[in-house]
């Protein structure tokens, strides 16, 4: 592949992916459930449209996604509401004729009365009776009363204290808000029952799974899952068959000139590089937080939320500590990127811009500014105490976007601010250079990531729960599943050039291969979170094929990184200088963490993803606990090791020598990868495979349900989390310690700008293109 070339290719794949989007987005709003009038076969108005857009509100105020969920989507506390309240709604209209039948007395129901009963009950459900000319349903007399029923039944669902309530009691207490919040479950629950016009199924292709309800697998939902799996395979083997056959362009090229300890011992970090060394204190402290926040979360599980006589649930409920622990996991990982971005800088060009320190320390308080504002937001927003603001200042009640408005703002003017200290300190090197060398890729991934947040602006507080959602899922999956991965292995590949480990023409093909594989399976793979939150079947079809390809990038990355594995110590070994040979890899702690990234990538993002994303397997899996065991793995285990890798890699160069601490860093790096491998086989996955058996024999209704969740071996799963937890926690405690106590061990900043060529794009030097054994 010449590198004249690479524009058509990239281009290729970026108007394909970008126009599939945009035909997502326009189905998503051409096809979006109505939100109607519901009245009685006498013309009573039984929920009005006004009751389901408050209840969205009351969701989201009381951040509930962080309790339960909505489609499947949000946290495994709680119930998913609308799988409860649709089988609700099939049990109470079956108690309603039978009791016509049987004159209150269903004892006397036979087994044919009741079949009977059954599927009128599953008719009634599925018969799509919405009047478009008047936006209203009609809704027949079980429906009707099913739906005065379910008031009842969520009132003393948040103001109760039974097995199946919200604990603590009393959670959300006022009549007119609980009467809208059901008013909007009711909504949910019909959107997954009533057949799509023109169609054969609900609008959420009958999920989530419950015979009960009539709601079972469709055709489309098998047919689809057989053709994802060969498009995987077929795949797989073209672009196997490609990498063999440009195996020299596709693999990174080794060098024998690795930095060793005595030249990072000897080097002086300019002014810039000092100033980020904050961003990683901070950045290490929020993920400390975090892991606090993850305890406080999972002590609500298992119902030990009682500390020296004092319940500290009623203090911080599990809608406060789930905010905070999963906002802060974006917040920290992007603190740490930002600062990783920044730091490379002056390998670009050795000249810092004017005034360019200033604005790091700007940007460094923005960043704070939108932590202390998300953390004191989050905790009083749920807890109604700031009035009409709480969608401004508190929680928006959307999971991963958090974020009030106005820090929302603040982060993307932070992101803004980011954009321009990168731009600013990679202008004067782009001059001559190549649209695709290290300096653009930079570029490119830090505008795209900018750019991107503004989906999370879209969706305004009235705007239809399923279209809202779309945006939302814009920002999570383009940022997590494609442009982070673009940028996960656009800063790893100049770490390692940085390191001495590979040529800066190696690093840059394996950008552009990773950043085609990536997009092209990404951009339109994002369509598989579309699956059961009312898309069309259009969009469910093309998840089924490019979310499956999305691992097809990561068994590249395994192929190739893990030829990397000895190439430190091969390296030092093998070369011929002097000065270098015999000597120790001066980046030895964060290059563990580079090797755990792709461990984790193969493992947590590839293994743990496949096996959850065929239509058919997430039909029954979707909201499960194998869904939470993907995201930890993922999540912590690339994003995680990477951003612990960045911290560790610019402190090595700011840190004075004699206070670099081998040993615990190393124990750190153990400590934190085998805990979480601990938590994700002891708990998250047998729990996950735990839950999808009940919901393929129950219902999911009844795995979602607190019978499910307190019951006896999810329980003792639950428990058996601590053993990796308390390792994990060990791993994070001295990392927090190292860089807090070496704020005073920090080189001096370079007073002269080095003579040296900058190491990101300056001439090759000889290279040898080697395998290591």
């Amino acid at each position: 592949m010449k590198s004249t070339n690479w524009w058509k290719y990239l281009l290729a794949v970026l108007v394909v992916g970008a126009s599939g989007v945009i035909f997502m987005g326009f189905s998503t709003y051409k096809d979006a459930p109505p939100k109607p009038d519901y009245i009685s076969p006498s013309g009573v108005e039984i929920v009005q449209r006004a009751a389901v857009e408050r209840g969205q509100l009351v969701f989201q105020k009381y951040a509930l996604m962080e309790y339960g969920s909505m489609f499947g989507d949000g946290a495994a506390r709680g119930p998913d509401f609308t799988a409860e309240a649709l089988h609700r709604i099939a049990v109470e209209m079956n108690d309603y004729y039978g009791r016509q039948v049987t004159n209150n007395n269903l004892d006397e129901l036979s087994q044919i009365e009741k079949d009977g009963i059954s599927i009128r009950v599953k008719r009634e459900l599925k018969a799509n009776r919405y009047d478009g000319e008047r936006n209203i349903v009609v809704l027949t007399e079980g429906q009707a009363y099913a739906a005065e029923r379910l008031v009842e039944y969520y009132s003393s669902k948040f103001k109760g204290d039974h097995k199946e309530a919200f604990k603590p009691a009393g959670y959300i207490t006022d009549d007119s808000e609980l009467k809208d919040l059901t008013a909007f479950f009711f909504w949910g629950a019909w959107v997954c029952a009533v057949e799509r016009p023109g169609g054969e199924s609900s609008y959420t292709h009958n999920w989530p799974f419950d015979e009960y309800a009539g709601n079972t697998p469709t055709p489309s939902v098998i047919l689809w899952s057989v053709i994802g799996m060969l498009f995987l395979i077929f795949g797989l083997g073209a672009v196997l068959c490609t990498y063999s056959y440009y195996s020299k362009t596709s693999q990174l090229q080794v060098k024998e000139n690795p930095v060793n300890n005595k030249s990072v011992d000897a080097s002086a970090p300019t002014a810039s590089q000092r100033a980020t060394y904050k961003f990683f204190v901070v950045a290490v402290a929020l993920f400390f937080i975090q892991i606090v926040a993850g305890v406080l979360t999972i002590h609500d599980f298992v119902g030990f939320t009682t500390f020296f006589g004092y319940n500290i649930s009623e203090f911080l409920q599990i809608t406060i500590t789930r905010s905070w622990h999963v906002q802060l996991s974006v917040l920290w990982i992007a603190t740490c990127w930002i600062a990783g971005s920044i730091f490379i800088l002056p390998g670009i060009y050795r000249q810092e811009p004017k005034r360019q320190v200033l604005l790091i320390n700007v940007l460094f308080g923005l960043l704070v500014s939108v932590v202390v504002g998300m953390l004191v937001g989050c905790f009083l927003g749920p807890k109604n105490l700031l009035g009409d603001h709480w969608r401004l200042l508190g929680n928006q009640g959307w999971e991963f976007v958090e974020l009030g408005k106005l820090w929302q703002v603040v982060l993307f003017a932070s992101l803004v601010m980011w954009s321009v200290i990168i731009y600013r300190g990679v202008k004067p090197a782009l001059k001559g250079q190549s649209a695709f060398s290290l300096p653009y890729w930079i570029l490119y991934s830090v505008i795209a990531i900018t750019i991107l947040f503004l989906s999370s602006f879209v969706g305004g507080k009235n705007t239809n729960f399923v279209i809202a959602d779309f945006w939302r899922w814009c920002v999570i999956h383009m940022w997590a599943e494609c442009f982070f991965e673009v940028f996960t292995t656009m800063i790893i590949a100049c770490y390692m050039v940085f390191m001495g480990l590979v040529s800066r023409q190696g690093a840059i093909r394996v950008i552009y291969l990773a950043t085609l594989l990536f997009l092209g399976s990404g951009l339109l793979g994002i369509s598989h979170n579309f699956y059961w939150n009312a898309k069309p079947a259009a969009l469910m079809a093309m998840g089924s094929v490019f979310s499956t390809l999305q691992v097809i990038p990561l068994v590249l990355l395994t192929l190739e990184v893990w030829k990397f594995v000895r190439v430190p110590e091969y390296s030092l070994r093998r070369s011929a200088n002097s000065a270098v040979a015999g000597s120790s890899f001066g980046f030895s702690e964060a290059f563990l963490f580079l090797i755990a990234v792709n461990f984790w990538n193969f493992f947590g993002a590839g293994v743990f993803g496949l096996i959850i994303n065929l239509p058919i397997i997430n039909y029954y899996e979707h909201g499960t606990y194998l869904t939470v065991n993907h995201g930890h793995a993922a999540l912590m285990g690339v994003y995680g090791n990477l951003s612990i890798a960045a911290v560790l890699f610019c402190s090595r160069h700011v840190i004075i020598a004699r206070r670099w601490n081998v040993r615990l860093l190393r124990s750190t790096f153990w400590a934190i990868n085998v805990g979480l491998l601990l938590m994700v086989v002891m708990d998250t996955f047998p729990a996950g495979v735990l839950q999808f058996r009940s919901v393929v024999e129950n219902g999911y209704w009844v795995a979602r349900s607190q019978e499910f969740i307190l019951g006896g071996t999810f329980q003792v799963l639950t428990w058996l989390r601590a053993v990796g937890g308390v390792l994990f926690f060990a791993g994070v405690v001295p990392l927090l310690y190292f860089m807090i106590s070496r704020l005073n061990s920090l080189k001096a900043a370079a007073t002269e700008h080095s003579s040296e060529e900058p190491i990101l794009i300056k001439e090759e030097i000889p290279e040898c293109d080697v395998r290591v054994a």
